[in-house]
């Protein structure tokens, strides 16, 4: 991590520069001494690791006092942030307006030679050409665009909007040494007016009739199902009757044997156990696709003031639904 004694430094030679110019001293309580200020706020910020506020306050200074002190210290905190192509950019105009003997050259190369290994390249087309680019917010040109941006390695995100039109955005995953081309289609504003005006939770006309319909199919495949467990219960309850009778009977006969009376009991009392868990499974299934409706209706044209509610009661020997509104 850049120390906050280099920045210092930094900062005394920027006042040297600037207020031992003869233009700064006619100047004292003009724009240099404004620029300097600021730069001293950067400083500061950058000290308490501020760095998005400290790049402000560097950036604020070069603009009024351009001078190499200020972008070594923009290059500086740009590295902080993870701004790789940024922080390239800018110690590569400090290399072209710094002396040979600044201090920190030596530096700003190593810095340099590291930085060209985060960095990649994308081209960016759009349709139709005229639209400004941004990446991670940042505008970067106007289309048709002479060369491929510089953009750190990452997980980036670019932008292209263009004046009545709404902007489109993509997500690109760079890698060190990319060269990646982007085309990106910018629809008219009538196209793409519902786009713009969605929310997050809000549906489509088209969304909520698809929901509607998947909705009633789901109820349509419950009342079948309810239908055929009911007709299984009511089987599967004669047999059980039938299979009772016939027990019923072999213990009025005499002699029986022991092993037939066993068989017959053990017969009627699977029938029936079977015949009790498809009663049970149609009045539940009846019952979720009965809530499934009335939560449908009430969904679609809810009553001001009104509640309601259903539950769906079963019992070690029984089910049932209650209901309220």
């Amino acid at each position: 991590m850049r120390t906050r004694t280099a920045l210092a430094a930094a900062a005394v030679a920027l006042l040297a520069v600037t207020m031992g110019h003869p233009a700064a001293r006619a100047d004292d309580n003009g724009s240099t001494r404004d620029a300097a200020k600021h730069f001293q706020r950067g400083v500061s910020l950058y000290g308490e690791a501020d760095y998005r506020a400290a790049l402000v306050e560097f950036k604020r200074a070069y603009a009024i006092a351009p001078n190499a002190a200020v972008l070594y210290n923009i290059g500086e905190t740009q590295y902080q942030l993870q701004d790789y192509a940024g922080a390239l950019t800018t110690f590569e105009r400090f290399l072209a307006e710094s002396g040979p003997g600044d201090g920190h050259r030596g530096e700003v190369d190593n810095d340099i030679e590291i930085l060209r290994a985060r960095v990649g390249h994308v081209g960016v087309v759009t349709i139709p050409p005229g639209a400004d680019v941004s990446i991670d917010d940042q505008a970067l040109g106007h289309t048709p665009l002479d060369k491929p941006l510089l953009v750190s390695i990452g997980h980036r995100k670019i932008t292209a909007s263009m004046q009545g039109r709404p902007a489109v955005t993509r997500y690109v995953d760079v890698a060190t040494d990319d060269n990646l081309a982007v085309t990106l289609q910018l629809p008219d504003a009538g196209g793409a007016a519902a786009a713009t005006t969605k929310h997050d939770g809000d549906a489509t006309p088209s969304t909520h009739a698809a929901t509607a319909e998947g909705g009633h199919t789901l109820q349509i495949i419950g009342w079948i199902t309810t239908g055929a467990l009911a007709l299984g219960a009511i089987g599967t309850g004669v047999v059980a009757a039938h299979e009772s009778s016939v027990l019923q009977a072999d213990r009025n006969t005499y002699p029986q044997s022991s092993a037939t009376l066993d068989r017959d009991a053990r017969t009627t009392t699977t029938y029936s156990i079977l015949a009790d868990s498809l009663a049970a499974g149609a009045v539940l299934v009846g019952g979720v696709t009965l809530i499934s409706m009335l939560g449908g209706s009430s969904t679609s044209s809810p009553k001001r003031g009104s509640t309601g509610e259903v539950q769906v009661v079963l019992g070690p020997t029984s089910a049932g639904i209650a209901g309220s509104f």
